[in-house]
Parts: C-alpha cells; sequence; structure tokens
C-alpha cells in the first residue's frame, strides 16, 4: 500500500531535482551557437570587379559555396579609394550575413580623407588577414620598351609626360607612386581611378603608361602579355615571377610596399558567429584549390588570430600616417 504523504515528497523532490537541472543547463543553452548560414551571404568589394581584392574574393566565394551550400554574393560598390563601399557596409546589419573585404588602403584612408563616414577600428570587427602580396611596377609595353634602367632614363628626361594609374586616391597604388617618385627623384603624373580594375583596362588599352599595382590583380596580364612588369617591391623577388627583378636589386633598398586584403564584419555581429566565419575562412585557405590561387597571383595567407589582426591594423594605420606626411601626398 502505497505512503501518501511519502508519494507526494517524492514528488516535491523530483520537481525540484528537475528545476535544479533546468537551471544548470541555461547557461549552455545561452551558448549554443547559432544556425550560420541559413541564407547567401554578401560579401561588400569596396572596388570594381577585376582588381586586386576581387582576385581573392571571387575564389573564396566559390570555395565558400562549395563548403557551405550556400552562396556568397560579390557586392562591389567602388569609389572614393574603397572609403563608399566600407560605409556601406559598417552601416549593414551585424547578423553575419554582410561582410566586408577590404585592403590595406583602409588603413590609409585617415591619413588622407579629412571627413569618413566610418572608423575600420570602431565600426568594423577583424575576421582574418586574407592575402598579402607585394606591389608591383607594370607599364604599357607598347608605350613602354626596354629595361628598368631605360625607363628611368625616360622619367627623369622628361618630367610629368608619363602618367601613372591608381585605384583611387589614397589606395596603396597611390602611395607608391608617390614613394617611388620621392626616392628616385622623379616626376609622374597621377590619374585616380574608381579602383584598380578600370586602371587595369586603361594600361592595357594605353590610355594610361604604368601602374604601381599589387600582384593580385596584374598576375594574369603580365603572364598574357598584356602588360609588362620592371620591378617588384622590396628586398628579394617574387617566387611567381623569378625573372622580375626586385626594387633592392634596381638600388631602391627602401622600395617596399607591399598590399593586404583583409575580412571584416559589421560591429555587433555576435562573437558565435564571428567564430563560424573564421571557421570556414580556415577551411577554404586549407584547400588545394585556393593554395594554388593565391601562389599563382603570388600572395601568401594571412596566419593571424583576429586580435593579431586587429593589431595589424592599428599598427598599418600608424605606420601610413607617417609614410603620407613624408611623401606629402593629398587630395587630386
Amino acid at each position: 500500500m502505497f505512503d501518501q504523504t511519502q508519494l507526494i515528497a517524492n514528488r516535491r523532490q523530483v520537481l525540484r531535482l528537475a528545476a535544479a537541472a533546468g537551471a544548470l543547463t541555461l547557461p549552455l543553452a545561452g551558448r549554443t551557437q547559432s544556425a550560420w548560414p541559413t541564407k547567401p551571404v554578401n560579401l561588400v568589394v569596396p572596388f570594381p570587379a577585376g582588381g586586386g581584392t576581387d582576385a581573392f574574393a571571387r575564389p573564396l566565394s566559390a570555395q565558400f559555396a562549395k563548403q557551405t551550400g550556400k552562396t556568397m554574393v560579390i557586392d562591389n560598390r567602388g569609389g572614393a579609394g574603397g572609403t563608399l563601399g566600407a560605409g556601406v557596409a559598417a552601416k549593414a546589419a551585424p547578423d553575419g550575413y554582410t561582410l566586408f573585404m577590404g585592403a590595406v588602403h583602409h588603413t590609409i584612408a585617415p591619413s588622407m580623407y579629412p571627413k569618413l563616414d566610418y572608423d575600420i577600428e570602431k565600426d568594423f570587427v577583424p575576421l582574418a588577414l586574407m592575402a598579402n602580396v607585394p606591389q608591383v611596377l607594370v607599364v604599357n609595353p607598347k608605350s613602354i620598351t626596354g629595361d628598368f634602367k631605360a625607363f628611368l632614363a625616360q622619367l627623369k628626361a622628361s618630367p610629368g609626360r608619363l602618367n601613372y594609374g591608381s585605384a583611387g586616391t589614397g589606395t596603396s597604388h597611390h602611395l607608391a607612386g608617390e614613394l617611388f617618385k620621392q626616392q628616385t627623384g622623379t616626376f609622374i603624373t597621377h590619374i585616380p581611378y574608381t579602383g584598380a580594375g578600370p586602371a587595369l583596362r586603361d594600361l592595357i588599352s594605353g590610355q594610361v603608361d604604368m601602374m604601381f599595382d599589387g600582384l593580385g590583380s596584374s598576375a594574369g596580364h603580365i603572364k598574357g602579355g598584356r602588360i609588362k612588369a620592371l620591378m617588384v617591391s622590396g628586398v628579394k623577388r617574387n617566387p611567381a615571377f623569378p625573372d622580375v627583378p626586385c626594387a633592392a636589386e634596381l638600388g631602391l633598398p627602401d622600395y617596399t610596399v607591399t598590399t593586404w586584403y583583409g575580412l571584416w564584419a559589421p560591429k555587433g555581429t555576435p562573437a558565435d558567429v564571428q567564430a563560424q566565419i573564421v571557421e570556414e575562412i580556415r577551411r577554404a585557405a586549407g584547400t588545394d584549390e585556393l593554395k594554388a590561387i593565391w601562389a599563382s597571383n603570388g600572395a601568401d595567407f594571412g596566419s593571424l588570430s583576429p586580435a593579431q589582426f586587429g593589431g595589424f591594423v592599428s599598427a598599418e594605420i600608424k605606420r601610413w600616417a607617417a609614410v603620407v606626411k613624408a611623401s606629402g601626398a593629398k587630395l587630386d
């Protein structure tokens, strides 16, 4: 025969235990990762198609689709040296479905543009350093013949006659040109474009004479013979283009300019979603397909953690502020 009093007491004990167990599981439930991605992801690229950022964004997009089954849509928003697209991305919903692939240009912009409607450090969270490539001096082979020595002699003989295109005022292309002029004692007219893609098209057609470009966007055109590389920046040759002399060999040991590309998310993006994005990027970076594409463009994948990338960005902002001041570069 059941003891009714004991049965009620047992039931109360079970309810207390259940309530306690539920309380213990609440923090765990709060830490459960959000399902991501459940829909297409928008990747804002702040330059027109055909530039260096595009050269790395599109292979990443294709690999992302293979890994997740979800589309990564490339949203090209060129203009103002990449700052217009950055402003658009900064105002996007911080839900993991809008990402921003910027570049070294976005650490130069604070020193070049007196008013920006975003702050690359305050309005974004750093995710990954995607690629690092050296700058290369490329020319139209029909308008500029001969080697680097002959080219330099031509510049010095006719100051201002030749011009160079860039991805826009305040971009690394622009600053690379200003540094080159400073270190060689030459004068070349600067022609800013809305991105490296349009500038390259005009270089190939002969509308501009040269560019100081990142290897990521120039590599295919160099290999195809549409443009000619005279010099790669830095103190050593690039493995992807072993026949192109480096700046140090040509008497410019201090001419070291690199272009890098990074991935950010709008500030406020949930931490667990950030972690999932970073994991997908790491998976993509480990594939043979992307390794081959990066190598063919003379690029290295970044190996920095999100926190390290954030520190890198801060250091680059300070470094480029000093470069801008020393070069005397200003908005055209």
